[in-house]
């Protein structure tokens, strides 16, 4: 990117995964797998070519993929979007004899009357594809039209007593004459009231659905900055006590489970719908991960991520298709197939040989000398759910750490000895080691 093009467009925040962070109440609108943005009249601008644009309700973000960098366009700044065309003044025999990176000039262009600070107007043009400019056309000026970030800025300017009795002027129900409730007439006037008041409350609860809806997504918005302030003051605060350390943990297990702000979907995604649910899946399940000891069976994320959606379900199809994406792309999560055929998410970080070295320090022990560990018994040590601790043994069991017991009893695993006998001196009993202590524990019992 040119030094003219950072001057005029403002830097935007990507994620991990590559996909841009939402600012609070913003939501995505539409995406468009690559465009340009060109200036019309000033040379000062600097263009940005083979762009992944993602229309928002607040921004128009030009995304740069390989470089996972970003600039954005506030929508605030724009004053006129006028319907696609193509370039004015295009020749076909200069465009015969024009280069390659002229091509852009036969596509439609979108073009914008922008206000630049401190207080210039220029006109850019945003560059797309023939069968995409006139939708992206359309969501513009529904985004723009909507001024989606005013509505944010007064939310967040209002005070948090607004009302006029919390600015000192009389409650209505103050000023009203509260009748004395007696005899008969007045426990049925009262209960007549009591229902007047309930029907009043439902019908201004159900009244507009998506008021409603409103509400909840502004619930959403303030447990997502309310889950980053947690995330970013857990560090910070590491000699708080026990108690007060146990409530927030509680509290940001109950913020995670509030949901995705703006979910990934096919009607704004379009042909990008599981290159981008796949990015906004490794995005997600991270903290899950990490908090689940770095690996999740795929069932387990599907629960999870789609509780999270809300009603913006997907199907298993979609989330294997989104998990598979990610070796294409440079995300810290990975998909992982065991020997069995069970399907996990893990972090690249996770480690098997630490796996390994908390099952061997578990089958060492007396008790599980003597009787061996379960499943059950490695996933309490693990943390993790049975099925995945079972395929820890197996692959523990795959390496010479342990071997198999299949009986009555169930499946269970013992640490190998073999590894402590000495084929140069087999029948030699030894003081020292794993098989010693085996010895010792097995003579104890009996």
């Amino acid at each position: 990117m040119s030094a003219a093009a950072a001057d005029w467009l403002p830097a935007a925040d990507v994620t991990a995964a590559g996909r841009p962070v939402l600012t609070a109440g913003e939501v995505e609108r539409h995406l468009v797998a690559q465009g340009d943005v060109e200036p019309e009249e000033s040379p000062r601008l600097g263009p940005l070519r083979a762009r992944l644009l993602v229309l928002t309700s607040h921004r128009l973000i030009f995304l740069h993929e390989p470089s996972r960098s970003a600039r954005a366009l506030p929508l605030a700044a724009v004053v006129h979007a006028y319907p696609p065309h193509r370039k004015h003044g295009h020749n076909p025999l200069r465009s015969i004899f024009s280069s390659s990176s002229s091509s852009s000039s036969h596509h439609p262009r979108v073009r914008l009357q922008i206000s630049l600070p401190p207080s210039r107007s220029e006109v850019v043009a945003v560059v797309v594809s023939k069968g995409e400019a006139d939708v992206f056309y359309g969501r513009l000026l529904e985004a723009v039209r909507a001024r989606a970030w005013e509505v944010v800025a007064a939310v967040a300017a209002a005070p948090a007593g607004g009302s006029s009795a919390a600015q000192g002027a009389p409650a209505e129900e103050d000023l009203a004459i509260t009748m004395p409730v007696v005899g008969v007439s007045g426990i049925l006037r009262m209960e007549q009231e009591a229902w007047e008041s309930a029907g009043q409350n439902l019908q201004d609860a159900f009244q507009d659905l998506n008021a409603l809806m409103s509400k909840a997504k502004e619930m959403m918005e303030l447990a997502e900055k309310m889950r980053q302030k947690l995330l970013t003051n857990s560090s910070a605060q590491s000699n708080s006590n026990d108690e007060e350390m146990g409530s927030k943990q509680d509290m940001q297990d109950w913020l995670l489970s509030v949901g995705i702000v703006s979910p990934v979907t096919k009607e704004t995604a379009g042909a990008l719908y599981h290159q981008q649910l796949s990015r906004q899946l490794a995005d997600y399940i991270r903290t899950p991960l990490e908090k689940a000891g770095g690996m999740m069976a795929l069932v387990d994320v599907y629960c999870l991520y789609n509780r999270a959606r809300g009603t913006e379900l997907i199907s298993p199809e979609d989330l294997l298709q989104a998990c598979s994406l990610w070796e294409k792309f440079d995300v810290p999560v990975m998909l992982r197939k065991f020997d069995s055929g069970v399907k996990v998410i893990q972090t690249k970080t996770h480690s098997d040989d630490e796996v390994f070295a908390r099952i061997s320090s578990l089958a060492q022990k007396e008790d599980s000398l003597q009787k061996g560990i379960s499943p059950s018994d490695a996933a309490f040590t693990l943390g993790i759910a049975p099925a995945l601790a079972k395929e820890h043994l197996l692959n523990a069991e795959s390496i010479g750490i342990l071997c198999r017991d299949v009986s009555p009893d169930g499946l269970r695993f013992y640490i190998n000895l073999f590894n402590e006998i000495d084929p140069q001196n087999m029948y030699m009993p030894k003081t020292h080691g794993v098989y010693h202590t085996w010895i010792s524990v097995t003579a104890a019992s009996q």
